[in-house]
């Protein structure tokens, strides 16, 4: 197993941890269900919201790598080109 894979086992158990303390104290509150349920929404929501935060972030890095590439392989080709004419 590679470090990649340690650090992804560990961050998805680390959240795994986090949900069930979440679940377990939200459970325990003494407040009324229509207010866990409330309170559950908004975790959900939050969830749900982080995600999509990563991946655009994520897609974002990877569509500017990707530019970059292109840009650099596409002046290269150039240089290339004009270098090889003399």
């Amino acid at each position: 197993m590679n470090a990649n894979q340690t650090y992804i086992m560990f961050n998805t158990a680390a959240v795994g941890a986090a949900y069930f303390m979440l679940g377990l104290s939200l459970w325990l509150a003494p407040v009324d269900l229509s207010t866990k349920g409330y309170w559950a929404m908004g975790i959900l929501l939050l969830t749900g919201s982080l995600v999509n935060l990563v991946k655009y972030r994520t897609d974002e890095r990877l569509s500017t790598e990707m530019t970059a590439k292109i840009e650099k392989a596409r002046n290269e080709k150039l240089i290339s080109e004009y270098v090889g004419k003399e």
